[in-house]
């Protein structure tokens, strides 16, 4: 970007460890004036962990404007409506911030901003409102997809097969679609596994992660009719240890 307009960065900082921040990663984290992050509540530890990834990588860290994240209605009626809503209140306050102050901004994104992360669609609403007058790109990072892989020592689908990736609340969608290799993200919990599962009566393996790269991960594998009492253990753990759990898993049809 080169037409001299004030940029946005959407920067992708990897699934938590700070050496998997990415060159390129670095380098915008070094370009920027600020970084603009949700506050999800007093003593987020989401927060604390951006402010110790910068820390790690930057020589003196800008300025980091935690915007306190809006309500959300956590039970709707209509989830999708909800979840528009909620972005567009997101909008609102990042939009605040980036009228009141000058300079280059940068969000950071746990992961790859591509997967199941809002930012992008938030950025996209600031800009169309028109009140904003800056460029902006996005820098992708290593995904905890790519960890999950990588901490299991796997290869995510069969030879020449297909994944399909989706969140815990579509579990059930996938797998009566028929899916039979899934990956699956953003999960309340693991009730919704257990219960899929045991209505259909077939054999699954699972290769199951948290807090991946950071010091509280955790790992599990095996068929889920023998470990998902340990993987719910080691979830519970991983939020009692970090307090907060980010899981991601693999399941494959036996």
């Amino acid at each position: 970007m080169s037409d001299g307009r004030r940029r946005i960065r959407v920067i992708g900082i990897g699934a938590g460890h700070p050496d998997q921040v990415t060159v390129e990663a670095v380098e915008a984290l070094r370009s920027v004036d600020y970084f603009i992050t949700a506050d999800k509540g007093d003593d987020d530890p989401l927060l604390a962990a951006r402010e110790a990834l910068l820390a790690r990588h930057l020589d003196v860290v800008p300025p980091v404007v935690a915007v306190r994240d809006p309500e959300r209605d956590r039970a709707p009626r209509d989830y999708d409506r909800a979840v528009v809503d909620w972005h567009d209140a997101r909008a609102s306050a990042y939009e605040e911030v980036l009228l009141e102050r000058e300079g280059d901004a940068g969000f950071l994104v746990w992961g790859d901003p591509a997967f199941y992360d809002s930012t992008i669609r938030i950025v996209q609403k600031v800009l169309a409102r028109g009140t904003v007058d800056a460029g902006w790109d996005v820098v992708p990072g290593i995904s905890s997809l790519q960890m999950l892989a990588a901490r299991h020592r796997i290869v995510l689908h069969e030879i020449g097969q297909p994944i399909v990736v989706t969140t815990g609340r579509r579990l059930r969608e996938a797998i009566d679609s028929g899916a039979d290799n899934v990956l699956v993200m953003l999960n309340a919990g693991l009730d919704e596994l257990g219960s899929v599962l045991a209505s259909r009566g077939e054999d699954w393996l699972i290769w199951w992660g948290a807090n991946l790269g950071t010091p509280d991960e955790s790992l599990v594998a095996g068929r889920v009719a023998d470990v998902l009492p340990t993987i719910q253990g080691a979830r519970d753990d991983a939020r009692s240890s970090a307090g907060w759990v980010m899981d991601v898993y693999l399941l494959r049809l036996a």
